[in-house]
Order: structure tokens, then sequence, then C-alpha cells
């Protein structure tokens, strides 16, 4: 974080793609089309499935918020591209603040228009109405007992930092209304120490405060939202080695972010550090200043985003390598990819057409089975002798997904790792429940990269099922519905 405002770096998407359109995505050239109510579950569905081979370009809009798209409109004049990911700012100074309405606005339109909507908060000091950012948001901080009172349930600074989370929620709450997921990533840059929510490490430091942000913005009923933690590339704090301290914990991060101020682009032990915490999440680079190149994502295949933050546009960028970025066939603007209209958080249990129903059978003839015919969320699957139950009737859907009961065949946790158990779940187009039917046999998990597979190739009534990584193995071969 640069310490001073001028100098300062700074949807729902197709749940369910047939697997096949990833590589469609990056030849489409089609406008994208005006984007209905969708979910956090279908963005992040979709994050799931780019992972590793597209990126999504993203451009920051600073203050003033009664300009709350001129970056991004900088970005198309350099590049003729609109970027996919609009990003907008809360505000801090009283005349940003009053324009909020303006910034969402604004964000109303980039989602209908296809691109994903990101939001940023320089929050004033919680006892503090407005500010400036040097000596308001950068340099005023906290002693350890304002700390301890901020984080504490009732105390005057506690209650301050909750009416100042409640002045932003009747915005969040128009954007659920117009059914768009946002990309919130409060407290951001909270391993280093030049805002004053940051550089305190530990349970009772910055990750219990975005805690507590997450925790009473649910409250409000602003189940929109997709909370991305964020990180700076600092050697502060122990370094890329130090994240964990700050991670506030699965239940509460979506997506794990880096912002590679001190480094131009992530080195390699920062990558590995934020794939590490992020336990499959996706991730994303939240800030940049520099553009990266096609070749610098390739070796970073991983990350779904990248923002350039407003003004580094034109200041560390020239035109051939913003025009080489944007161009890359890696990397997806605004018209490359299409966000559908969605409704409820929960798709259709119906499948579409082309479905095939029927038993799912492998090693020594036995069926892939339900446990106990329950349709409760969590139940796990498993492998059992044929018995033509409806706990072994299973649809094969051309969206990928494979049901049963009228839930999803689920990889429990959005796990990838080896060992990870396969549960019945709601069907919620997450890549937790992508699923493609190689033609020897074998049934992949796009998100993982890894097969549906017996532990040990045991045929015991109740062996639970699991992901593997593939092998030719009698075991990971199964016959489906004709």
């Amino acid at each position: 974080m640069r310490t001073t405002i001028f100098r300062r770096k700074a949807a729902a998407l197709l749940a369910a793609i047939p697997l096949a359109g990833v590589a469609w995505l990056a030849a489409s050239t089609s406008p994208a089309s005006a984007t209905g109510a969708s979910t956090p579950a279908a963005v992040l569905g979709y994050l799931h499935q780019i992972s590793g081979n597209h990126t999504i370009s993203g451009v920051h809009n600073k203050e003033p918020l009664s300009n709350p798209s001129q970056y991004t409109a900088q970005a198309h004049a350099l590049t003729g591209k609109w970027p996919g990911l609009w990003g907008g700012e809360l505000g801090f100074r009283a005349d940003d603040i009053a324009n909020r309405q303006t910034m969402i606005n604004q964000a109303r339109t980039e989602w209908a228009n296809g691109s994903l909507v990101n939001l940023t908060w320089h929050m004033c000091r919680p006892d503090v109405t407005s500010c400036e950012f040097d000596g308001g948001v950068n340099g005023s901080k906290l002693s350890d007992a304002e700390w301890q009172q901020l984080i504490t349930s009732g105390t005057t600074l506690n209650n301050d930092y909750k009416a100042k989370l409640d002045t932003a929620v009747p915005y969040f709450q128009q954007l659920k209304d117009a059914g768009v997921p946002v990309l919130f990533r409060p407290l951001h840059e909270m391993n280093e120490g030049w805002a004053w929510w940051g550089g305190r490490s530990g349970p009772d430091g910055s990750a219990r405060l975005y805690q507590i942000t997450h925790d009473y913005l649910v409250s409000k009923g602003l189940t929109n939202i997709i909370w991305v933690w964020n990180v700076k590339d600092t050697d502060a704090n122990g370094g890329s080695g130090g994240v964990a301290g700050f991670y506030p914990g699965d239940a509460y991060v979506d997506v794990a972010s880096l912002d590679p101020w001190d480094h131009g682009f992530p080195t390699g032990d920062w990558y590995q550090a934020l794939l590490a915490v992020a336990h499959g999440k996706p991730v994303s680079l939240a800030e940049v200043g520099t553009v990266p190149t096609p070749a610098q994502l390739a070796s970073q295949p991983q990350w779904t985003w990248f923002m350039i933050w407003a003004d580094y546009i034109t200041s560390a960028n020239s035109a051939a390598g913003l025009q080489a970025t944007f161009g890359s066939s890696r990397v997806l603007s605004q018209g490359q990819f299409t966000i559908p209209g969605g409704g409820g958080p929960t798709p259709p249990t119906t499948p579409p057409g082309g479905s095939r129903t029927g038993a799912i059978t492998g090693v020594g003839g036995t069926c892939v089975d339900v446990a106990g015919a329950s349709s409760v969320n969590g139940t796990a699957v498993q492998l059992y002798d044929c018995n033509g139950t409806n706990a072994q009737v299973w649809t094969v859907g051309s969206d990928g997904t494979v049901r049963a009961l009228g839930k999803c065949l689920d990889v429990t946790g959005q796990g990838t790792a080896n060992g990870t158990v396969l549960q019945l779940w709601d069907c919620n187009g997450s890549g937790a429940q992508a699923w493609v039917a190689e033609s020897d046999g074998h049934l992949r998990n796009p998100q993982s990269g890894r097969y549906l597979d017996v532990p040990g190739g045991d045929t015991a009534n109740g062996t639970r099922l699991q992901i593997w990584d593939r092998n030719t193995n009698a075991w990971q071969l199964w016959h489906l519905p004709a």
C-alpha cells in the first residue's frame, strides 16, 4: 500500500458450464449477455472451473466515487476491451461517502454488462465518521488497549465499528435485491501495518476483526457477499511463512488473494503460500500495478483474476503491455465469458436434456450407492451390492453433474487432495460437483484433477468412495447408465 491517495497502489457466472465449455470461453467474441439474478455459489463454481487455465482481467476504480468507472474506461481506450472485473470503493472522505449510491448504480450496470463486481473499503477508524487517507486510514493506529476493546462485543469501539458497517449494509442490500454477487475484500493487506486494522497476527489480531466483520454482515442477511481475504507480499510479520497467522479460517473465506506490490509479480514462495493457506479455494491477484504478462500468468496458472490499481493503468504500464495481456487467450475480458441469469441459490434438481439414468457399477459388479437411501446433506456415497433401489439410481447429466435422490455427487468440502471422500449434497454448481466421463471408463473431477476411486479396491458393502490420482486399477473403471 502506497502512503498517499495519489501514489497509492493500490456474476453469477455459469455454475455448471458443460466441462468442454472452458475451451470455448477464450474463443467467444460475442458480447456478454445481460446478467440476471445469481449467487455467490455460481461465481465460485465458475472460478474453480477456470483456475489453472484462464484468468479474468480487472481494473479498480478509486475515488472520486462520483466518477466510478473512469479507470475501467481508460483500460478500454487502451486495449479495446472492457475488463471482466469491475472494482469499486466504499470510500472514506465525506464527499465520497455521499456518492456511494452513484458507485452502487455503476456496480449494477457493470454486472448487467457482464463483469464481476469487486468492492474494497478503505475504512476510517471505527470512532471517526470520515477522514483523509493519510492520517486517517493510513497512519491512524489503535493502541493495544483500544484493539482489545474493538474486538470485544458490547464495548464502545466494538459498537462504533458495527455502526460503521451498518452504513454499508443498505448498499449491499441493493445489490442483493438485484441478484448481484459481490466480491468483497475487507481489511485488506492485513499482514502489513500501514492501516489501523493491519499488522496484528494471531487469533486476537487482524483475523479476529475480519471474523467479526463477516459474522455481522451475514447476520444482516447479506448472503450475496463472496468473502475475499487479502494479504500483501511483504517481508514484515514473517513474510510468506507468516501468512497463516492472519488467516481467519476456512469458514470465513471464499477466495484468498495477494497484492504483490513489493515484488511486482508474486515470487514462487508467495504463490505457494497462498495456495497452501487457501485449502483448495480460488486464489487471485487482488491488486497489481504492472499488469502480469501472459507468460507470468502461465507460470502461476491458478490466479483466477487480476485487478490493476486505478491510475497505475497508465503510470506503470505501456499500451503494448496492456494489449498483450488483455489480448492473450488466457485472459477473459467482458464479452469473452457469459454470465447467465440465475434465480435462487439452488439450481433445479431436474438435469437438462441429454441425461442418462440408471445404476453406476464398478469393481466386482458392485454399485455406487447413497448410504441409507438418505437425501440429507453430507450422506456418504459408498459401494454396495446392486439392489435396484432409488439409492442406486443415478442421473448423469449433460451439465456435468451426477445426481441421485434429487441431489448431487459432491467432493466433501471442495477438497482436492487424494483420499477426499464423496458425499451427497444440494446441487450448487460448484467444481466439487462437476464430473467428466472419459472414454475408457474413468470418471474425473476437473476441479481436483482426480478420479472417482474405491479405496484399495475394497468391494465390501459400505466402502466409502473417494477421489484419487488417475491409475489403471480396475477400481477406477465405471460403467455409466446407457
